[in-house]
């Protein structure tokens, strides 16, 4: 099975985490996830997350640092997921994809029904939610 590769940006605003309900029409529906999509040929990895963001949510954000990669293997397909640490930095939200948006804070972070290859980011963002959202909020 070959690995997909798929960029999420863990966007952070005042103090909390931006999370996104997959639609009805998306593949694991009801999912949360952090938004992003798959890399196109010769695309970096950032490039690939601006451009997802912006075409998902309308919004543009700022790239701070990459997180951990995780590899997943779903039943159909299996994904490695890039995630980025993310500043917003201009627009308004429009749910161009997804069905609903959140903000979390840190309490809140495991009381969604995320979906599996996204769980290892939530324990990174858990594990180190000081240093993280503390570096993006001085930025």
């Amino acid at each position: 099975m070959k690995s997909i590769s798929v960029t999420c940006a863990i966007i952070i605003h005042q103090g909390k985490i931006l999370a996104a309900r997959r639609s009805q029409t998306m593949d694991l529906s009801g999912k949360w996830e952090f938004p992003g999509g798959k890399m196109e040929e010769d695309e970096e990895a950032e490039d690939c997350l601006i451009r997802e963001i912006l075409e998902e949510l309308g919004i543009t954000i700022i790239s701070l640092k990459a997180l951990t990669p995780v590899n997943y293997s779903y039943p159909t397909k299996t994904i490695r997921l890039i995630p980025f640490l993310c500043s917003w930095e201009s627009g308004e939200i429009s749910l161009l994809e997804h069905e609903q948006v959140c903000w979390l804070e840190k309490k809140d972070l495991f009381s969604l029904d995320w979906a599996e290859a996204d769980l290892p980011i939530v324990h990174e963002l858990q594990e180190n939610w000081v240093k993280l959202v503390g570096q993006t909020e001085r930025n």
